[in-house]
């Protein structure tokens, strides 16, 4: 199964349909994230890890399961 590289960004941004029809304003782009752990499948062995001190601040051990949250709304995009 092949997959584009747009498939594996962790934002994702979608258009909700406005039809001619409707009386309010089109609501515009929406942003939604995915989790880093959909692409992965099972963890393989030897992944880097955090410093035990980082990874009670990240919230996890390995980066690659990190995922730090910006909020798209707040640059304009």
């Amino acid at each position: 199964m092949k997959h584009s590289k747009e498939s594996f960004t962790k934002v994702k941004s979608y258009r909700p349909f406005h039809s001619a029809f409707d009386p309010c304003p089109p609501i515009g782009k929406r942003y939604y994230r995915t989790p880093p752990n959909l692409y992965l499948g099972f963890q393989p062995r030897g992944l880097p890890q955090f410093s035990p001190m980082e990874a009670l601040q990240k919230g996890t051990l390995w980066p690659v399961f990190y995922d730090h949250y910006e909020n798209p709304y707040e640059d304009g995009r």
